[in-house]
């Protein structure tokens, strides 16, 4: 086996990541039933989405102990996903009013 020269979590870490995710999750389905934050639902489950992503790349993939590049690219895809995820969003709720003002 060849020696890293980075220390990688130990396992103990990474059940803290697992239970952190876990909380999150559960904060996200508490959102949801929630009527006061019904206009902030997308925001906020955008975030927490965000920070388990994050939280993911980093210790389950191990961004965090490699080159910067593969970092840079994981901010690519989760910033282009969101991109479109934001254009069908758009496309089912606003274009359908535009459409129903239009006739």
């Amino acid at each position: 086996m060849e020696d890293h020269p980075h220390n990688h979590p130990s396992e103990f870490q990474y059940v803290k990541v697992a239970g952190f995710l876990g909380i999150v999750t559960a904060l996200e389905v508490a959102v949801v039933y929630i009527d006061s934050l019904e206009n902030l639902i997308v925001p906020i489950l955008s975030a927490m989405m965000l920070v388990k992503f994050f939280a993911v790349a980093a210790y389950f993939m191990h961004l965090k102990f490699d080159s910067k590049i593969f970092r840079r690219f994981f901010l690519l895809g989760i910033l282009l996903a969101m991109a479109i995820y934001g254009v069908v969003l758009w496309t089912f709720t606003f274009a359908d009013r535009l459409a129903g003002a239009a006739s």
